[in-house]
């Protein structure tokens, strides 16, 4: 078995975590190589000699059995960049927050690398959108994808803008808002569901469109078919917007033509035991739970 391991942060009172699957990793006579930038990081706080790294996404390739993350669901949209559409399985490790894509809890560490020995898990593959603009932004020329949302949000004014919305070619209609979301159904528990949007589940095949904080309290989060080729135009007092692809930022003006789609490739996450997408909701979300009991 081959894993990389990726963190996008390096955090002390996860020293005893890393150090579990290191060990772990070593227990099992595992190869492993570690993102450069976080094997920086944490070299001096382990025994970690002739450890290889890697740099881009061009280190990476089908050897690889499992991409390890370190961190919370932050650190997973990072290593998307990382992962691309090699097709390698991430297995999220929930050092961070909510963790509704990192499943792996930090204590669980050492058990979910034997089910991973023992073929104990299942694979679930997420779909991702695919952005591309007229003109062309050098920014998206190889990072055009996004696993959350892409999201379209004002810059540098207080006022709303417009973002006037097709479906297919298919006139929808002008969002006056502070911006408008895109999500994926992983993306769904995210910005998305903060700004009132619906919780899609992940082998839905749907995106959302969920306005932010609409001047028209009528326009409400719309569900469409993933295969929607969507397209955007952008104005308000100033001409420059933002546009984001997860927490990748760009700035477009009224002049660019945003379009939207489902990307050619997944991303593979890994699913072990009984860490379903309903259990997480339940628990995440506290479903069920009441104070008064």
């Amino acid at each position: 078995m081959k894993i990389a391991i990726y963190g996008q942060y390096y955090k002390s009172e996860d020293n005893k975590y890393i150090k579990e699957l290191i060990d772990t990793l070593q227990k099992y006579t595992i190869n492993f190589v570690i993102e450069h930038r976080f094997y920086l990081a944490i070299k001096s706080e382990f025994n970690l000699q002739n450890t290889r790294t890697f740099k881009t996404h061009k280190d990476l390739d089908s050897s690889f059995n499992f991409m390890f993350t370190i961190g919370g669901d932050g650190t997973i949209l990072r290593a998307v960049t990382f992962i691309r559409d090699s097709k390698i399985p991430i297995v999220g490790i929930n050092t961070g927050r909510l963790g509704f894509l990192a499943t792996i809890q930090k204590e669980e560490i050492s058990n979910a690398i034997k089910l991973l020995l023992n073929n104990e898990f299942t694979i679930k593959k997420r779909s991702l959108l695919s952005v591309s603009t007229t003109p062309e932004i050098d920014k998206l020329s190889e990072l055009n994808f996004a696993l959350n949302e892409v999201s379209i949000s004002r810059k540098n004014t207080t006022s709303m803008i417009t973002v006037d919305t097709y479906l297919d070619d298919e006139y929808l209609t002008s969002y006056w808002a502070d911006g408008l979301i895109i999500a994926t159904p992983t993306g769904s528990t995210g910005y998305s569901l903060s700004c009132g949007g619906p919780i899609i589940t992940p082998q839905a095949k749907s995106f959302a469109l969920t306005p932010i904080a609409p001047h028209n309290l009528n326009a409400r989060p719309l569900v469409i078919p993933d295969d929607t080729r969507i397209k955007f135009t952008v104005s308000g007092r100033e001409d420059e917007f933002f546009l984001s692809l997860d927490s990748r930022i760009t700035t477009i003006n009224s002049q660019t033509q945003i379009f939207v789609k489902k990307s050619d490739f997944s991303l593979k996450m890994v699913q072990i035991k009984k860490q379903t997408f309903i259990k997480t909701l339940r628990e995440k979300l506290l479903w069920g739970h009441d104070t008064r009991n």
